[in-house]
């Protein structure tokens, strides 16, 4: 269900990731992590963070 997938904020996306709210801010600044902005509300896909963090394959 896509509200079990959403997380509100750089909080909830921080506690969901291990990060302070701080490095969620500087990687959605970069635009490592990508994120949707309802009003000044910030919402965090729990499988982009999971797909930010995921190892990535050295398939050749």
């Amino acid at each position: 269900m896509l509200k079990d997938e959403l997380l509100r904020g750089a909080k909830g996306a921080a506690e969901y990731s291990g990060l302070t709210e701080r490095q969620i801010y500087h990687m959605t600044d970069q635009g490592l992590l990508p994120y949707t902005k309802v009003g000044s509300a910030l919402y965090f896909r729990k499988s982009d963070i999971d797909a930010t963090f995921r190892p990535k394959s050295n398939a050749a």
